[in-house]
């Protein structure tokens, strides 16, 4: 059965009302696979990118069970929700918060860049729900301040990041802390490579697995396309044009390198342009009031590195920037994912040196459809468009010489090729291996016998 609306999952009152509130009748493509085997209580191995609507297709049920099944005293985490970085635990406790308005589950967040004190409540009152980081949860639970044997559900969300950063055996630990738990269940941006499926594997049971990738139609409410820029100077000046349009009203520019953010940064500040800024080694009260600058509409440009490609969710994202295009083409995707959120449209700008056009051409087998190119005409690039070579594609000469070898190869197949070692033996006859081997001796012992 295809569920259409929220009301057809049999949810309680209570949360069908916060999703009312929040403006969600119809659930997004993860949900509506997602929810209805987790509601049976199965373990879920689901495929989704951010924005596709994944954080409520696995809190939705987990509450609903909390309500199906309410305990009658208090006591230690039923629900273990564990994340790869600070700002997307805060946005998951945020999100719970909201689906929890009209009833009296207790959300708590443990995450690092946090005084100790500060989480003296998770471990001295009541909480159904706990959103953790794993280092600073795991100190806790190695000091014995964190009760694992009350959590009935554990939740992963982007497992592959936290593979990436190198969370496995932190992840394995605390799944072992939690081995009474009833459900699991592992959400990853991809289910490719040996690494995630092994790590599935061995987490979860009997899975049913759900995906929402972006479908084209998905992708198509993001708008596409690439300048070509011939250096770092040139590049900047596009953005600052760019920046300048009227409809760029709330943007994310996105760069490969931590020192890069603070040149654009200050480059930006000389064009008259203010920035808040987001990369790897800040402290977590900056990383807030950077996120609350850009939301609460102080600026309107964000320089981020790839820490805040995945997980960090901010409204009405007009535009994304790829300033330094990313390394891997899924890192493309999900820095594209920052914008068109929430069935709105968006758009997506990469600026391109000629050194960038291996990558580009990656990115579009990747994407599996071509970025158009555009020129602002005042800012036209005086180099030459690099040849296909650099996209990855063959040129007009190899493709002849590869056209050559295949009517070669044609002509050939009719041909049975004879090897050497097939002819310098003919007319001879062959002696069994079996036979060269028998020495002697053991002839004269089978002629006895």
């Amino acid at each position: 059965m295809t569920v259409t609306t929220f009301s057809e999952l049999e949810l309680d009152e209570s949360l069908l009302d916060a999703l009312q509130d929040k403006g969600f009748t119809r659930p997004t493509a993860i949900q509506a696979e997602a929810i209805p085997p987790a509601l049976e209580g199965r373990d879920i191995l689901g495929s989704a990118p951010t924005g596709t609507g994944k954080t409520a297709a696995y809190l939705l049920p987990v509450m609903q069970h909390l309500l199906d099944f309410p305990r009658k005293k208090s006591g230690p985490p039923r629900v273990l929700i564990l994340t790869p970085t600070r700002e997307l635990a805060m946005q998951v406790a945020e999100h719970a918060k909201e689906l929890a308005t009209h009833t009296k589950l207790d959300i708590a967040t443990i995450t690092g860049g946090v005084a100790y004190m500060n989480h003296a409540e998770v471990f001295s009152e009541n909480q159904d729900i706990v959103v953790a980081t794993t280092g600073r949860l795991l100190q806790y639970i190695k000091e014995e301040n964190f009760d694992c044997r009350a959590v009935e559900m554990l939740i992963l969300d982007e497992a592959d990041r936290m593979l990436d950063m190198g969370f496995a055996q932190d992840i394995e630990h605390i799944s072992g802390e939690t081995r009474w738990r009833k459900q699991t269940m592992l959400f990853s941006a991809t289910l490719e490579g040996q690494a995630i499926k092994d790590f599935a594997e061995r987490l979860l049971e009997d899975p049913a697995e759900v995906s929402a990738t972006p479908s084209v139609r998905e992708r198509k409410k993001i708008h596409q396309w690439y300048y070509r820029a011939d250096n770092v100077e040139h590049k900047t000046a596009l953005l600052v044009n760019l920046l300048g349009q009227p409809d760029v009203t709330r943007s994310i520019v996105f760069v490969r390198k931590r020192e890069r953010v603070h040149e654009l940064a200050g480059w930006l500040r000389d064009a008259g342009i203010q920035t808040c800024y987001l990369e790897g080694e800040m402290v977590q009260a900056k990383r807030n009031e950077a996120i609350k600058r850009l939301t609460d509409g102080r600026v309107n440009v964000l320089i981020a590195t790839d820490v805040a490609a995945r997980g960090i969710d901010i409204p009405d994202v007009s535009h994304v920037f790829n300033f330094d295009l990313p390394r891997g083409s899924d890192t493309y995707l999900h820095r594209i994912g920052r914008t068109g959120r929430a069935g709105r449209k968006g758009t997506a700008i990469s600026l391109v040196e000629a050194h960038d056009h291996l990558l580009l051409g990656k990115i579009e087998r990747y994407i599996q459809e071509p970025l158009k190119s555009r020129v602002i005409e005042e800012l036209r690039p005086t180099t030459r468009t690099p040849s296909d070579k650099l996209k990855g594609k063959p040129s007009k000469k190899v493709k002849a010489r590869r056209e050559e070898k295949k009517k070669e190869q044609d002509k050939t197949k009719g041909r049975v090729k004879q090897r050497h070692r097939d002819t310098k033996n003919v007319g001879k006859r062959r002696q069994p291996a079996a036979a060269k081997q028998t020495s002697p001796e053991a002839e004269g012992t089978d002629k006895q016998s």
